[in-house]
């Protein structure tokens, strides 16, 4: 059987592309190229260009290969953007994934694992790791449209001979330790990739947004999970849920968090150089912690981080942005 990968040329699909096919599993992959690269999907996948809300385009793929899970990455994953265009984000992360889950449904697919976000969470009533059980309170609505999607997948399970497993990611970073792919999305947002990019000259300065939220130095806290450790969770749900697990919510993230400052100063150590930085007010939809509980993934999912190293993680970062350098991606 294949697994369908949505999104798959992105940064995290293109990693689960690679994961998937040192696995030993046949990959089918749909995108629309809107953020993704061709390149950077693995040649021994299958490739269709085009929308997951192309129901006619999904029926030609589920008729062409034989599919038995579904991996959802597509999906559009800036907080400030969704709360300049909510609808646009309802559209493309909650209508379209609505979509999806029909088409799925129609063809008999039984698995489905969704990239979700501890976006879902808010900021949680206690500034301590979350679990899974706490209240859900999105701030944005790319937390909103993300929440909306897990429910959708919750009452499918309930109607129809579906299995999902939603894996709430904290904050993504770093590259394929084989090379083989990265962050590589104009105008990225996330903050290892920037400050990278700062500092090897490639970017004037990084901006740090809101100095004045309840944290030891005042910055955001989050939790940085390394990409090759969280697509590892995905194969682990696959794994899980084909072996007669049943439908989850699980949290992935290392379960300590790094202020921006932190952050800031651990890619002075890395890089051995300084870089700019300019102080800006709090963005809009930006929660003051948020750090995660991830025992549940490990009990449920027998997962086991490899890469839980903030230096780590920002080194591998580092050799992508010098890998983009060369290519003159910039």
């Amino acid at each position: 059987m294949a697994v369908l990968v949505t999104g798959g040329g992105g940064y995290i699909g293109s990693h689960m592309v690679w994961a998937l096919i040192d696995a030993g599993e046949e990959v089918v992959v749909i995108d629309r190229l809107s953020t993704g690269f061709r390149w950077a999907i693995a040649p021994e996948a299958r490739f269709y260009e085009g929308d997951i809300a192309d129901a006619a385009l999904m029926r030609q793929i589920f008729s062409e290969n034989e599919i038995d899970a579904i991996i959802h990455f597509a999906g559009s994953v800036v907080v400030p953007d969704s709360v300049a265009d909510p609808l646009g984000y309802y559209d493309n992360n909650t209508v379209k994934s609505r979509s999806l889950i029909e088409s799925a449904v129609k063809a008999g697919i039984p698995y489905f694992v969704f990239s979700s976000t501890a976006a879902v969470y808010g900021t949680p009533d206690v500034l301590e790791p979350v679990t899974e059980s706490v209240n859900l309170k999105p701030e944005s609505p790319y937390g909103s449209s993300k929440l909306m999607t897990e429910i959708m997948l919750r009452d499918t399970a309930s109607a129809h001979a579906f299995t999902y497993t939603a894996l709430r990611y904290f904050n993504v970073a770093g590259a394929d330790p084989a090379g083989r792919c990265g962050q590589s999305t104009a105008g990225a947002t996330h903050l290892i990739k920037v400050a990278c990019a700062t500092a090897l000259g490639m970017r004037p300065s990084i901006s740090v947004f809101g100095t004045d939220y309840p944290t030891p130095d005042g910055t955001c806290v989050r939790d940085y999970i390394h990409v090759w450790d969280l697509v590892q969770a995905h194969l682990k749900a696959l794994q899980r849920m084909r072996a007669g697990g049943g439908s989850l919510a699980a949290n992935c993230g290392y379960g300590r968090g790094f202020s921006v400052l932190e952050v800031l100063d651990a890619v002075r150590n890395v890089h051995g150089s300084d870089f700019a930085v300019s102080f800006s007010e709090r963005r809009p939809g930006d929660p003051a912690m948020v750090v995660a509980d991830p025992s549940l993934a490990k009990e449920e999912l027998g997962w086991v981080p490899q890469h839980d190293d903030l230096a780590g993680i920002i080194r591998s970062a580092l050799d992508w942005e010098l890998h983009l350098v060369r290519k003159n991606s910039y």
